[in-house]
């Protein structure tokens, strides 16, 4: 394979990183001709793997690990919540050691050269409250007061996660009122009033 060739397509990628199908689509080749030439780019230090089948172009600048959850090996959205957006937010001073992300697949955990991910499965029905981060389409996060609810949802199935925080800090932009439009968005009746409960002790008296 033109190796030249195949450093033309993973330039013409819009971001750094890439699949080897991506770029074996690109290029016209063959999956194992694909891999066999991003090793052998591998081995000179053009190129980084970063989790099986992900790729980076390596310009020896660090990549943000939120930029590799769209490439993550899930077969449906993930966006950034619970603990992770509490932080982005400011929400919570605490910097998570894995970046927590809300599915409707099963729970697991993804471990890349970049960061680790922590994968949490709501109910399809309650998969819903998130956004673009700064409207730039890198990665989807909560909303805030969603992120909030998120946390509480999987305390209410794992008495153990997410039940408990440090300190929380909400700002002026922080609604209430989307914090109850949310708990009434729950599907499972005992797992609304979990979340109410919880809701109701952190942010007491005027909730």
């Amino acid at each position: 394979m033109d190796k030249k060739h195949i450093l033309s397509c993973i330039k013409e990628f819009p971001g750094r990183i890439f699949t080897t199908r991506q770029l074996s689509n690109m290029s016209g080749k063959s999956l194992s001709a694909t891999i066999q030439a991003l090793t052998s780019l591998k081995e000179k230090g053009m190129v980084e793997k970063l989790y099986r089948g992900i790729w980076a172009e390596d310009t020896g600048s660090p990549l943000s690990p939120y930029s590799v959850i769209p490439f993550l090996p899930l077969k449906s959205r993930a966006y950034v919540s619970f603990i992770s957006a509490l932080h982005f937010y400011d929400i919570i001073e605490q910097i998570p050691q894995v970046i927590t992300l809300a599915s409707i697949e099963h729970t697991r955990k993804i471990a890349t050269k970049v960061g680790t991910f922590s994968v949490h499965r709501i109910k399809p029905e309650f998969f819903k409250g998130f956004k673009w981060y700064k409207n730039e389409g890198k990665f989807l996060i909560a909303e805030k007061e969603k992120a909030l609810v998120d946390c509480l949802y999987i305390s209410a199935y794992k008495k153990n996660r997410f039940g408990y925080f440090p300190e929380l800090s909400f700002d002026k932009s922080f609604k209430k009122t989307k914090v109850k439009y949310w708990i009434k968005q729950i599907p499972e009746n005992n797992v609304r009033k979990h979340v109410q409960k919880k809701v109701k002790e952190i942010l007491e008296p005027d909730f």
